[in-house]
């Protein structure tokens, strides 16, 4: 029989005003008519009210009870995350340019309060990105035909020319999501910024600024990276990736002896880098030469025939682009290192992390009574989640004198003259010990807490241009806030991610079977999938898990290994391609937090579903008094909803995955994981569409040689789709029309054609412009 916690008392209103008309005449023999409506009666039915609420919270388990239950359980509830990004400082003041420091922990105060992360010198430059882009088939065409006078203007005679476009990249400091390839899309793997100051007349300023501080300290500039994240293979190791070195060079201005030579090119050094590799997004921190080392060749080929020439910047026709150059960032890979792409979404200058986080003044926060499991509110639930890495407890105890204490996960673990603290980031408190397991505070001993950084949520995950102004500095020596000394705007190109809300009542409780099931270890599928899931600033919607399935090998049967394929949750489902593709960052994320938790002797892999693209058409029969339009559009939904990877909703839209699946399912829900596909399957999800009276064989296409073909067997037997099995089919192309024959054909090439790049002695040709 199922479990159903029996009430307390199951009295109604209306049991308790019978319950009360009924001892009257016990108490009030004189009161002979009870009639409603009677001031008495009215009295009667106001208490009943109010009894019936008492006793609606008498049978319900307190909010308390339930906090109190999870934490016996060993399962606090999970704090926010707070969301992560890069920006860009400008200098606001044309009038005065000058570098400004701004050391971490600058508040941005709307429209979330965030903090920068990275130290960063905001210089009045602007940063605008070039490469030097391979002809097209049309403008090679022109190049060959002035080739003959463009050997004998730069003296190539011998070597190859390879003509190029300057080609400005990021406009307007706008990110790109499908990336620029400045290795295989270039005729020199180079990618090239241009530091401009803000007018020609303030030229002189802005290149002053690039001097030693004012504590005689050489310089130092941030430049943000962004990759553009490709979706991984299955032969992608997720884990381990290689380190991409490069080389961060600064033009000098000083010419080459000739105009196929080099330009004096310097060497930068790399102060700090968060890219990691150069395989995410982060902040390299270079060292800047001395200020009399500094400049950039001239762009006129008049006063500099080489401009543009070999491995020179390239050259900028724009005469208000020119006159305000400072100097070039180059950026390449090394050449003794093996690479033949590196895509970037953005790259900018005067670049620095933040988080979605704001610093605390220390604070204290209680004097102890001596007592055991005693408890202390920080302060700080209206402002987010306590952030643990920086948390500091600091107990003046009058016996024992001044000293930190440690945070710890279990005080159980500990001993009673331990000085240990536990934490609930997210109820933002601190615990201390009983004696037994855990030392205790002694009577009159003051808490102070230092370093509180709180915050997170997903009101942090904002688009790019939602922040614009850095408001305050933190003075790392007294700490405190105060306005930087010149207007410093936020250029914000990327978008906030990572943000995530703390975990309600109800979520945590849906963990507790898979809790009890897995104890935060992955052994059986069952764990996997709903670990998969608790990954933390992440979305999933679907996992499925392939054991003993090698992904590089692409077979099954291997022991000790386990693939985890995780497709990400899509904001807004539309059922059309392309499907939903897990990106490196989610499979990163998914297999660290995994990583963790698995066996000892497990090989694990984080990957991403392989898609196999299909092509459907079908014929269908309308009934007497049905609409066409609305009849073939709702046959078209119902075969992509049918074939859609993602888990449904409840009503069968595509609504909340989540609510709809529980996280210890069998299976998420969406088109099953390598099942093969037939005409007939789909025949039938057509034809139990309203409206439509017959369903013609429907026919199936896949890609062969950049087109699609007809599956063989169609319209005499079974035509199937066949799929690995770690394969999903993605509906590319569908064709819905009424009558009595399907399309036969589907015109629809696949896949764009790639051009190459050229190498030896670039040359610029300047655009045709009207």
């Amino acid at each position: 029989m199922p479990i159903n916690p029996p009430a307390l008392d199951d009295r109604s209103f209306d049991d308790l005003v019978s319950e009360l008309v009924a001892r009257i005449p016990a108490h009030t023999p004189e009161w002979t008519h009870p009639r409603a409506g009677d001031p008495g009666r009215t009295l009667i039915e106001l208490f009943a009210w109010l009894g019936d609420t008492i006793l609606y919270r008498a049978n319900l388990i307190p909010e308390r009870q339930r906090l109190a239950f999870l934490r016996l359980l060993g399962m606090p509830l999970k704090p926010a995350v707070p969301a992560r990004g890069i920006v860009g400082l400008q200098v606001d003041d044309e009038r005065d340019p000058k570098a400004v420091d701004v050391p971490p922990r600058a508040l941005i105060e709307k429209p979330v309060p965030f903090s920068t992360a990275n130290f960063v010198t905001a210089y009045p430059l602007l940063g605008r990105a070039y490469i030097k882009r391979a002809l097209t088939a049309d403008e090679e065409k022109t190049f060959n035909a002035l080739l003959p006078d463009l050997t004998a203007v730069y003296r190539l005679e011998g070597q190859q020319p390879a003509g190029y476009m300057t080609t400005e990249i990021f406009e307007n400091g706008a990110m790109n999501p499908a990336g620029v390839d400045f290795v295989a899309d270039t005729v020199d793997q180079s990618l090239w910024i241009a530091l401009m100051a803000p007018s020609a007349k303030t030229k002189a300023a802005a290149r002053a600024a690039l001097d030693k501080g004012a504590d005689g300290a050489p310089r130092a500039m941030n430049v943000g990276v962004a990759l553009a994240y490709d979706v991984p293979g299955l032969t992608d190791d997720i884990g381990s990736r290689a380190r991409i070195p490069v080389i961060w060079e600064m033009s000098t201005g000083q010419l080459p002896a000739n105009t196929a030579g080099a330009p004096t090119m310097l060497v930068l050094e790399e102060l700090e880098n968060t890219t990691q590799g150069y395989y995410r997004h982060g902040i390299v921190r270079l060292g800047l030469p001395a200020i009399s080392q500094i400049g950039a060749p001239g762009n006129d080929p008049r006063e500099n025939l080489g401009a543009g020439v070999g491995d020179t910047p390239p050259r900028l026709d724009a005469p208000a682009d020119a006159e305000r150059l400072v100097a070039w960032l180059r950026l390449r890979v090394r050449p003794d290192f093996p690479v033949s792409s590196l895509k970037l979404s953005w790259i900018g200058i005067n670049a620095v992390e933040i988080e979605q986080q704001e610093d605390l003044p220390s604070r204290a926060v209680g004097t102890s009574d001596g007592g055991s499991d005693q408890s202390f509110d920080l302060g700080t639930v209206s402002k987010g989640s306590v952030d643990a890495a920086t948390l500091r407890i600091e107990v003046r105890d009058p016996v024992a004198g001044n000293a930190p204490w440690v945070g710890v996960d279990d005080l159980g673990a500990w001993g009673p003259l331990d000085q240990v603290y536990r934490l609930d980031p997210e109820a933002g408190t601190i615990s201390f010990g009983d004696g037994v397991h855990g030392r205790v505070p002694s009577a009159g001993s003051q808490v102070i807490a230092r370093g509180l950084r709180v915050g997170g949520g997903r009101a942090g995950n904002q688009a790019p241009g939602s922040i614009a102004k850095l408001d305050s500095l933190i003075d790392l020596v007294t700490r405190n806030r105060r306005k930087p000394d010149k207007p410093l705007k936020v250029v914000q190109a990327l978008p906030t991610r990572g943000g995530s809300d703390s975990e309600t009542i109800v979520e945590a409780e849906r963990r507790i079977p898979g809790y009890f099931r897995h104890r935060d270890r992955a052994v059986t599928v069952d764990d996997y999938r709903a670990l998969a899931k608790e990954a933390p600033g992440v979305s999933v919607a679907r996992v499925e898990v392939l054991p003993r399935f090698k992904p590089h090998e692409r077979q099954g049967d291997i022991p000790g290994v386990v693939s985890v394929m995780v497709l990400p949750a899509k904001a807004t489902q539309d059922f059309t391609a392309p499907y939903p593709r897990a990106d490196r960052p989610l499979l990163e994320t998914v297999h660290a937090f995994l990583d963790l938790r698995r066996p000892l002797a497990t090989e694990l892999y984080a990957i991403g579903c392989v898609y196999k693209p299909l092509g459907v058409s079908v014929a269908v029969q309308i009934s007497d008094g049905f609409p066409r339009e609305q009849v073939l559009g709702n046959v078209r939904i119902a075969l992509r909803r049918h074939l859609w990877p993602l888990p449904l909703g409840l009503d069968g839209s595509a609504g909340d995955w989540a609510a709809s699946r529980a996280a210890n399912a069998p299976s998420d829900g969406g088109y099953p994981l390598g099942r093969p596909l037939t005409d007939r399957e789909l025949e039938v999800v057509a034809a139990r569409v309203p409206g439509v009276g017959g369903v013609s064989a429907v026919r199936l296409f896949e890609l062969s040689g950049g087109k699609f073909r007809e599956v063989a067997g169609a319209g005499k037997a079974v035509s199937t789709f066949t799929l690995e099995p770690f394969e999903l089919p993605e509906l590319t192309t569908l064709l819905v029309v009424e009558g009595v024959d399907a399309p036969a054909s589907l015109d629809s090439p696949f896949g764009p054609a790639s051009g190459t790049g050229g190498n030896t002695v670039a040359v610029p040709i300047v655009p045709d412009v009207c």
